[in-house]
């Protein structure tokens, strides 16, 4: 188990192990902690080791952010086109 404090940020994190993941005593040990950083205004993140293929789990979503990052800007030129069209036609009005 490895737990970061990021005072800047007010965020702990808790990084585990397949088997530190599956210890509930290690796990109910840390609902004291979780209450204390509560307290004072931190999210606390807790990160769980995987299962999955590393490899294609990064690939997978790598892909995924570069469509998204794809389609945002498609939505950004959209409404720039859309706003072009309102101010052309706004102009033709008067």
């Amino acid at each position: 188990m490895e737990i970061e404090v990021k005072d800047k940020e007010k965020r702990v994190n808790i990084w585990l192990t397949r088997a530190e993941s599956q210890d509930q005593a290690l796990l109910d040990s840390l609902k004291p902690l979780y209450k204390e950083y509560k307290a004072k205004k931190y999210l606390v993140a807790v990160f769980h080791s995987g299962n999955g293929n590393m490899k294609e789990s990064i690939r997978d979503l790598l892909l995924y952010n570069k469509t998204r990052i794809r389609e945002l800007e498609m939505e950004k030129e959209k409404q720039a086109v859309g706003k072009k069209q309102r101010a052309v036609k706004r102009e033709m009005a008067l």
